[in-house]
């Protein structure tokens, strides 16, 4: 099939490679010229305005877009939407939040354009093993684009998961699901890392073990294995993690449908802790305790301890 992709970030790029490498045209366009260029090398067609995206497929026109969540995907397709035709088709494969979808569908189908959403799992190993698609929107319009979802995904690697917005709710949740399992594992490598054994523990080993008919066997120990490898510390990164907002979205659903997700919730409050620096509370808890218990604090500037109060 012909289609366009825009957005040849670490995903979008690798999709489009995938795509060419099983028989799909791929009209390439990017903000900045030079991916697309590197794309053109690969056998994609170049753009590089959006009218020429539109000028360069055939109707019905697909058009991927691989953006940032949020303006970014507004602005394209507010610019698309009136140089597509009826029957022409937006995919967002970005991670989008599933509500904004829906608004965007109402708008598009306003002016007879189709819109699919996609919830895309995969990283940067998707090129070589697949990406794993979860697929929202009119059931028709899943069907005429299959043959790109099988090239996308390995066997049994994608979903037509209902109406639109269903294919990124689902996503949302694996992503939730994907910190609680993250936290999970970086506790657990704390504990071995702070017990007496530690200096006997080889943590890519351990990873590796707990892969071998485990019932906590996962990729992520692949990767960690993988990361131990390289690090068997982690003594050259600091524990600065951040969020790219799914996991915001499946608390903030967990609450409004009363489901009690308290583990992915404290990982996505971790995630926030790990970017502060001698934080505000725990100033407050310190003198709170110095205030009724006469407990020492440690200073701010000097890093020695006040004496306790004698009273």
């Amino acid at each position: 099939m012909k289609l366009a992709m825009i957005g040849l970030g670490r995903m979008g790029m690798n999709m489009a490679k995938r795509l060419l490498r099983n028989g799909h045209q791929v009209v390439a366009y990017n903000r900045s010229h030079e991916k697309t260029d590197q794309l053109v090398k690969d056998g994609a067609i170049g753009a590089y305005s959006l009218p020429e995206v539109v000028e360069k497929l055939s109707a019905p026109r697909i058009i991927w877009l691989m953006l940032p969540a949020g303006q970014a995907v507004d602005d394209h397709i507010n610019k698309l939407k009136d140089l597509l035709s009826p029957d022409d088709i937006i995919v967002d494969g970005g991670n989008t939040y599933y509500k904004d979808d829906i608004r965007r569908a109402g708008t598009l189908n306003e002016a007879g354009i189709q819109f699919l959403d996609v919830g895309v799992s995969g990283g940067v190993w998707g090129l070589k093993i697949g990406y794993c698609l979860m697929i929202g929107g009119d059931e028709g319009t899943f069907n005429h684009l299959e043959p790109i979802f099988n090239s996308l995904a390995p066997e049994d690697g994608y979903l037509y998961c209902g109406n639109t917005g269903a294919g990124h709710f689902v996503k949302m949740v694996h992503n939730g699901i994907e910190y609680g399992m993250m936290q999970a594992y970086g506790e657990g490598f704390e504990i071995l890392e702070a017990s007496d054994y530690n200096d006997s523990f080889n943590f890519a080993q351990i990873a590796h073990l707990w892969n071998q008919g485990s019932v906590i066997r996962s990729w992520l120990l692949e990767l960690a294995e993988e990361a131990f490898k390289k690090d068997d510390r982690l003594e050259d990164i600091q524990g600065y993690v951040e969020d790219s907002g799914e996991g915001r979205w499946t608390i903030q659903q967990a609450l409004e449908t009363g489901v009690p997700a308290q583990v992915i919730t404290l990982s996505l409050l971790r995630r926030f802790r790990s970017r502060q620096k001698d934080p505000f509370t725990d100033k407050v808890l310190a003198a709170l305790r110095q205030e009724f218990g006469g407990h020492a604090v440690v200073a701010a500037k000097k890093g020695g301890s006040f004496p306790a109060n004698s009273d």
